[in-house]
């Protein structure tokens, strides 16, 4: 234990416990040995135990589902609802016209619109029931397919009514536009809304992510929220559909009203109460080599923060610009009751800053957050498989994972150096946990495999190395084209998908 920081870290006398790794290029060193040595070692639990245990995962599994469901028979019949109201104000019959049904569509593509915009301020939201049972990567997802369908449905509710209101003249829709917007309360307001959305969806293209820092992208897509408040005046004061009856207005304020409660709930009120809770800080900044520091931070009460291996955080360096925007940052360690460890490798403005921290800085923090953790398992046996600074939320599941010997199993892929690898070796003796690294740049874009494993093809090799692969949940971890190698490799082995997991930190 570091008495100066209250942080257990390794003795230096684990590091004389394995040899040293391969240089790169090198045959990959695999536990297959070790995986036969230990495949009964699961028998030391007693029947009943495992019965126990699996009837916890069984309850957990089928609660996520059940909210699965819910979640998304709730979405379609919000949609089925907004189009019954359209559909009992004579919205089908209007169709008959040209200019009439011009207006009609506009009218349902705005109530479509409304109603999936608001979707999706509650799928980021981070409302802790669906983080949950869907994991943020893949409320990201769907969120993103839910955002451009709310947008486009805009777009065509702004052109059908203009056009509509031009009586389906195409030469009059300039001046019928600069007439909704000078003399209908509330457009001039909704179209400002719009612009704010523009800006956000138009920077969440994939071809301009790429042009720009998380950082700067985060702060623009904030506008999205200005967005959606700036839409409601227009749709209360010219929106028929929206005070058509007692039950339309009831159902828009509500709606309305979760959205808001959950954001000002679940993105300010959790992470300020949370943060002042449990009062974060620095504890120590160290060096793990290839570009990559661990950052320790103490505070109180940390066993109450819910926080499980394999989550993420976002987070929040109050002494240096740029604070205001978060990052997250996965737990590299098991989180306990007093610290937590999060490993990043300087990769963009606030990431290479971390170096520099100071003992003490003030931390705020959101989350914990991410479905890949003990939540996610199915059964005892679990494959956790990594490359790069990808290995850290790993790093943590071999640590924080209930399992005996031969029953977790970490294949960790690196260019220069593997990271964790003395902390590995001490969970190697210390609990059974088989370790394969696997050196070397990759042999090919579409393969997982490095260059010293060049006759095995990326199924062979994973067959090889976890023999009882399609027995294992495999967690990974990694850049997005190595793990989607790994994810077909997985799934020719027979791995089935719902035993698959993984979280890309994609924006």
């Amino acid at each position: 234990m570091d008495t100066t920081t209250g942080v257990r870290r390794p003795a230096a006398a684990d590091r004389s416990t394995t040899t040293p790794p391969p240089h790169p290029g090198a045959a990959p060193r695999h536990p297959s040995a070790e995986l036969q040595q230990h495949s009964g070692a699961a028998t030391q639990y007693g029947v009943g135990e495992r019965e126990a245990w699996r009837h916890v995962l069984g309850r957990r599994a089928r609660f996520d589902a059940g909210v699965r469901v819910v979640a998304g028979a709730a979405l379609w019949l919000s949609l089925l609802v907004v189009t019954y109201w359209w559909v009992a104000g004579r919205g089908i019959q209007a169709m008959g016209g040209w200019e009439t049904g011009l207006t009609s569509l506009g009218r349902l593509s705005g109530l479509l619109a409304s109603d999936l915009l608001l979707v999706q301020v509650l799928l980021i939201a981070r409302v802790p029931l669906l983080e949950h049972a869907f994991g943020q990567d893949h409320v990201l997802r769907i969120h993103r397919v839910v955002g451009f369908t709310s947008f486009n449905l805009m777009v065509a509710h702004l052109v059908l009514i203009t056009w509509g209101y031009a009586a389906g003249s195409a030469t009059k829709i300039p001046s019928t536009f600069w007439d909704l917007i000078t003399n209908y309360p509330g457009v001039l307001l909704a179209l400002a809304g719009t612009a704010c959305l523009v800006l956000s969806v138009v920077t969440s293209v994939r071809a301009a992510r790429r042009r720009l820092r998380y950082e700067s992208w985060h702060l623009l897509h904030l506008y999205a929220y200005l967005g959606v408040g700036l839409a409601l005046p227009h749709q209360l004061w010219t929106g028929q559909e929206f005070i058509s009856s007692p039950a339309a207005t009831a159902y828009w304020w509500t709606l309305w009203g979760v959205a808001a409660a959950a954001v000002l709930v679940w993105r300010v009120g959790a992470p300020l109460v949370n943060s002042a809770r449990h009062r974060l800080r620095v504890a120590a900044v160290a060096d793990e080599g290839d570009g990559v520091v661990s950052v320790y931070i103490t505070g109180r009460h940390l066993g109450r923060l819910g926080a499980e291996a394999g989550q993420f955080l976002t987070w929040r360096f109050m002494d240096r610009t740029g604070w205001t925007r978060g990052n997250p940052y996965s737990l590299s360690a098991a989180p306990n009751s007093q610290s937590l460890r999060i490993s990043v490798k300087a990769l963009g403005d606030n990431s290479a800053s971390l170096r520099s921290l100071r003992p003490g800085t003030p931390v705020l923090m959101e989350g914990p957050y991410g479905r890949l953790s003990a939540r996610a398992r199915t059964g005892r046996k679990v494959a956790l498989i990594g490359a790069g600074v990808g290995i850290t939320p790993l790093r943590a599941l071999a640590e924080g994972l209930d399992y005996g010997p031969g029953e977790a199993i970490l294949i960790q892929r690196y260019t220069r150096t593997p990271l964790f690898e003395r902390e590995l070796r001490m969970l190697a003796t210390q609990r059974g946990l088989l370790v394969g690294l696997l050196p070397g740049h990759r042999r090919a874009p579409d393969s997982w495999l490095g260059h010293g494993a060049d006759h095995l093809d990326d199924v062979a090799a994973l067959r090889t190395w976890i023999p009882d692969i399609e027995e294992r949940d495999v967690y990974l971890c990694g850049p997005d084209p190595w793990t989607a190698s790994v994810q077909r490799a997985a799934a020719a082995a027979g791995v089935p998908a719902g035993r698959i997991h993984l979280e890309n930190f994609t924006w």
